[in-house]
């Protein structure tokens, strides 16, 4: 199964970001993968609360969306928008940001919204709140291909593993986990985190990522990792993007998923066990917790 990853450094402007975005899927199409993944925030990069109501939309009036649904259709690719930031109906205002996968008719064959909020506190005065412009989701979700089953995650959630074993246990053989990482915790964690979510599923791991400076007119700027990776089952790295917009890609042998998993038989080695201190028998595993 060849793949594509498409990396971007979006800015604050949607429909610019649409324009640089449409091409470089539309060059990852022509190199002949089944499956063509965006980073986190393909739509829109911005730390501006005002910015981001005043540009967003709706999913279905959202420009980005209909567009590449038309490109995945044209090409006649499974397309996975790595995530979109949406405007939502919710009373509190937030944004949703929501990971689609698309068919190759164009349909939406499933969404995601990204379960675990980015708030963190970094060196230097860098923070995030993520929590505070959108709201998180609340369902894992896994998804068919006609060659693979598809998990579909975003950024941040990769340090929950719990999530990542449901989703193997379910059956996904393949992880996608677009993100828009920072640059302190890129270089620290970026890859090592990558690789053990891999190691621990048993997946194929395809991590588009945004990358470099992103230019706002509102707010500060803000600068990505990047780094884009596919990983194989055992942890190897299949692929890596160098800094800036681009494609890279890679060829799955989705026999080494079972190959691995039959190896080392970690999904199905699960016990239940008691917290530390807890009174009674045994009552958790680590599954029960996976999207909590």
């Amino acid at each position: 199964m060849r793949v594509a990853l498409v990396q971007l450094c979006s800015s604050d402007d949607p429909a610019a970001n649409l324009r640089v975005t449409e091409d470089l899927v539309r060059r990852a199409a022509g190199g002949g993968p089944s499956l063509v993944v965006t980073p986190e925030v393909t739509n829109i990069v911005s730390s501006s609360r005002a910015r981001q109501k005043a540009m967003l939309r709706h999913e279905e009036d959202d420009p980005t969306l209909a567009r590449l649904r038309d490109v995945a259709a044209e090409r006649g690719i499974w397309l996975v928008i790595g995530s979109l930031a949406i405007l939502t109906h919710d009373e509190d205002g937030r944004f949703a940001n929501r990971s689609f996968l698309i068919a190759p008719d164009g349909g939406i064959a499933a969404r995601y919204d990204k379960i675990h909020m980015f708030d963190v506190a970094l060196e230097k005065g860098e923070s995030y709140r993520e929590s505070a412009a959108f709201r998180p989701g609340t369902e894992a979700v896994i998804a068919d291909l006609p060659e693979a089953r598809l998990g579909l995650t975003i950024c941040y959630d990769m340090r929950f593993a719990a999530l990542y074993r449901v989703l193997a246990q379910e059956g996904a053989d393949i992880i996608t986990v677009p993100a828009a990482f920072t640059v302190p915790t890129g270089r620290a964690h970026w890859q090592t985190l990558l690789r053990a979510r891999a190691i621990e599923t048993g997946c194929f791991v395809l991590a588009a990522a945004q990358s470099g400076h992103h230019v706002t007119t509102e707010g500060p700027d803000r600068r990505t990792y990047g780094h884009s990776l596919i990983v194989g089952p055992w942890g190897e790295i299949i692929a890596e993007a160098p800094d800036g917009p681009g494609v890279i890609f890679g060829e799955l042998d989705l026999t080494e998923v079972a190959k691995v998993r039959d190896m080392v038989p970690q999904l199905r080695h699960d016990r239940s066990f008691a917290r530390p201190g807890a009174q009674g028998p045994a009552s958790h595993g680590p599954t029960d917790r996976a999207t909590s």
